[in-house]
Formats: structure tokens, sequence, C-alpha cells
């Protein structure tokens, strides 16, 4: 059995913050953000949290299957900024969608984070164990960005984005990921509820930090590779594919990318423009937008990647 991809949803927040904003808080401007990143808005949560936004991501993802809450067995949330630590996210959505069947838990692996609850809720439609399962990633990356940081305020916004896969008959791909813990200080977030923090001024580690240039070139080598990886021994060559759906974390990565695949740039939307960097929630609001604009067909053959925080990576391809 395999896991079908039968509806998805995605939420952001009304307010945003966009390039000309930010240029008040930091030294930046509209050009140079533009440049760099391909980021124009970034959407910012006021009254909404994460928790509300995996929720309503969930709801429209469920309307636009046509699965009931009490279909579910299962529930996964990517995160690592929920405002919930105890219970888990998962069981809060649980709660308010009414989904009383379905077991819930959390998963984190940051940007890669909705391709491993994918790849995770995969396996377990393939042993039998469930048939029904809603995925999700959400973020609420605006409380963990230190406002006074150039090189991480330019980039981040907040959304959810959530997938309902249902068992049919099929084989699947193997996905492949990846983790490197050697180089997980390229990109760190330490806990505000660690012991020995600061009790007095600002408690910098507990806001992200990135050195950018290091999870640049990690993305545009690793990406590529892991994508021929997935691909490879199945008969499907990289240039069968329709779409490949990355992580929207850079334009120039994307760019990067498509170029070392020798792939024409079409083949790769991006709305990073809109909404930042939303990390785990980037994948899943890119395909519902795919989805509700009528760009997915049948039988379209997509990649999904992830890469972020870990350092972790990694691909998996479907067909629609």
């Amino acid at each position: 059995m395999i896991g079908k991809i039968c509806g998805t949803g995605s939420y952001v927040p009304a307010h945003f913050l966009d390039n000309n904003d930010l240029a008040k808080i930091v030294d930046t401007n509209d050009e140079w953000i533009r440049e760099r990143t391909g980021v124009v808005r970034r959407h910012i949560i006021v009254d909404e949290t994460t928790v509300s936004m995996s929720v309503e991501a969930s709801k429209r993802a469920l309307e636009n299957s046509g699965i009931d809450p009490e279909e579910l067995d299962l529930i996964l949330v990517s995160t690592f900024t929920s405002e919930v630590l105890l219970p888990s996210t998962a069981c809060e959505v649980q709660k308010e969608l009414g989904a009383v069947n379905a077991t819930g838990f959390d998963l984190n692996a940051a940007c890669t984070g909705f391709l491993f609850a994918y790849n995770t809720a995969q396996a377990y439609i393939a042993s039998g164990v469930y048939r029904t399962v809603l995925i999700i990633g959400a973020e609420s990356l605006s409380n963990t960005v230190n406002w006074e940081d150039r090189g991480t305020c330019i980039l981040f916004g907040d959304g959810a984005g959530a997938a309902v896969l249902k068992a049919e008959e099929g084989e699947a791909v193997r996905p492949v990921t990846h983790s490197d813990g050697s180089m997980g200080d390229a990109l760190t977030c330490m806990s505000r509820h660690r012991k020995n923090r600061p009790i007095e001024g600002e408690d910098l580690d507990s806001y992200m930090k990135m050195n950018g240039q290091a999870v640049f070139k990690f993305a545009v080598r690793c990406v590529p590779e892991v994508i021929r990886e997935t691909l490879e021994g199945t008969g499907i060559a990289v240039d069968d594919i329709d779409y490949f759906v990355l992580h929207q974390a850079n334009k120039r990565i994307v760019e990067s990318v498509a170029k070392r695949l020798k792939e024409d740039i079409s083949k790769f939307p991006m709305n990073m423009d809109e909404y930042g960097n939303t990390s785990s929630a980037s994948i899943p609001i890119l395909l519902d937008e795919m989805n509700r604009k009528g760009m997915l067909k049948r039988g379209d053959k997509l990649v999904m990647s992830g890469f972020g925080a870990g350092l972790s990576w990694g691909a998996a391809y479907l067909e629609w």
C-alpha cells in the first residue's frame, strides 16, 4: 500500500511585514533583500498560534479531501516553534478537529520536517498500521527571530500547511533522507527552558542563529544529489519530473539546484516572495497553492525535497 495525497490546505496570518517595514528596523533595503533571497513579504502571527494555524490548515485539507475528521487514524505535526510543549501540537489539533480515532504526535526536523512527516506517514501506511493520515507543517518563526539580526529577520515568516494521505494499492519509490549532526552549528536555536540560561538581560542564544554561507553551500550541493539518489534505479529520469517542490528557503538556492540538475526553472515553483522561509510549513503551503491553482494533474510526477537544520535533507517521489 502507498499513501496518496487526496487533499491539501494551508493558512498564513493576514498581518505581514514587507522589506520596507524591515528597513525601518535593521540596516537593509528592499533591493538588497530581493536580490539575495527573493523574499518581498513575510506573514507574521498576531493572535494566531502554531496550534491555531495547524487547525485551520487541517480543516481546509480535510474539506479539500472530502474526508471527515473521524476517519483519521494518525495526525503528524512537524514543528519546532509550538507555543505548547505538553500536550503535543498534534493532540491539540486532534482535540480541535474532533478526530477522536486518531493517534497524534509531533516531530522536529526543522525545514526538512514536512518531508520527514510524509515519509513517516508512508511507512505506517505501507506496514498496514494506519490507512488515513493527516500531516502538518506549522511554524511561528517570528517568535524565534532576533529582529535586530539582519542575517535572519529578513528571511523567516509564519504559516502552516497540511495534506491528507489515504492508503491505496501501489508500490512506493523509496524516499532518501540524511542527517549530519556534525554540521549542526550552522543553524541553531537554544531552548528557553534550559538550565543556566541568563536570568537577566536578553537570552540571544534562544533566537535563531545561522551561518548563511554554510547553509547555502550545503543546500546547493546536497539537494541535487539527494534528488538523483531518490530517482536512481527507478527508471524515472530527472527530466521526467513535472515539478520539483523544494523547501522555500532562498530563491538563489532553488535556481542553483535547477541549474545543477540541468532542468528549466519553470519546473521549480516558488512562493518565498510572499511568505519567506516558513521552515516545515513551506512545502505544504506551496503544494496547496499549486493544487488550488489547478497546476497539478492526475499522474503528474513530483519530487519534494527539504533541507535545513540538523543538518538534515531528503527527497521523496510521488505521483499526483
